[in-house]
């Protein structure tokens, strides 16, 4: 397993709401996208210790399932081509999907988007025995028009402020939150674009959009690390994952996620006295 320290060699510091100065101290720019501390020392490898993880995970979400009482929630962000979709199936390909649920969210509709920000996100939260994915998130809404020049620098501090209260509700209600940014590098992004466009079979993936995003890459980084440094808190802290590398981000999403779940001690329901001694005939 990889050690608890090093996983948070990665981690965000938390924002301090008493000192703003602390949270500003993060910069994405520091981040080494193509780093892979936790490689195993090729792919193989590496896919080989994923697999190991999932059979784990996958009796541990058995066992959150089962319970019916905590709930586990992991948020993946990331600019486009970080691999979201990837990781999702590659982390949990082992893991039964009941009791699993992917959200993702796009645009809001007219009318979503006629509620506050978040009234989409909430009816989304995972229930009590349920693991929920949310591929991209709440975090869509701020990062977003704040980078189209559509929220003001005050708006976007308040919608933080709520984004860090809305998880702290989560939590106070028994979810366990574990929230990846999934980090590329611009010239990684590019490749794999590339190969999107060069690859007939890949074209449903693209979209000219992502080219218009890509075109504000230093604005959406800078956009990525405001949001990160405001709202890592100890109840739902962010991690930075380098990404460059396919079999490593899964790799260490996976030890990430199957912490928490350790750190939920499940265990299976008490065995049914009303069964003992029953035959099947």
């Amino acid at each position: 397993m990889i050690k608890r320290a090093q996983l948070d060699d990665f981690l965000v510091p938390f924002v301090d709401e008493g000192n703003r100065k602390r949270a500003k101290r993060f910069a994405l720019r520091d981040s080494d996208a193509g780093a892979k501390p936790f490689s195993a020392g090729s792919k193989q490898a590496d896919r080989e210790r994923l697999s190991e993880f999932a059979v784990r995970l996958d009796e541990m979400q058995e066992r959150l399932h089962a319970q019916r009482r905590e709930r586990v929630l992991l948020i993946l962000q990331g600019m486009d081509t970080s691999g979201k979709d990837g990781t999702i199936r590659a982390v949990f390909h082992e893991v039964d999907p009941l009791g699993l649920r992917i959200a993702s969210f796009k645009a809001p509709t007219l009318n979503e988007a006629a509620h506050d920000f978040l009234w989409r996100i909430h009816s989304q939260a995972p229930e009590a025995g349920e693991l929920t994915i949310f591929n991209r998130s709440h975090y869509e809404d701020v990062l977003v028009p704040r980078v189209l020049g559509q929220l003001s620098d005050e708006e976007t501090a308040r919608r933080y402020f709520h984004i860090r209260r809305f998880e702290e509700l989560l939590a106070d209600s028994g979810t366990a939150i574990l929230k990846c940014f999934l980090h590329i590098s611009k010239d990684e992004q590019r490749a794999r674009l590339q190969s999107r466009i060069d690859d007939p079979t890949k074209h449903w993936k693209f979209d000219l959009a992502d080219l218009e995003a890509r075109s504000h890459w230093d604005a959406y980084q800078a956009a990525y690390g405001h949001a990160l440094a405001a709202t890592s808190t100890p109840w739902a802290p962010w991690y930075v994952i380098p990404a460059n590398s396919k079999s490593h981000r899964n790799l260490m999403v996976a030890a990430l996620l199957l912490r928490v779940f350790e750190g939920l001690a499940l265990e299976y329901p008490p065995a049914k006295e009303s069964l003992t001694g029953i035959t099947i005939a």
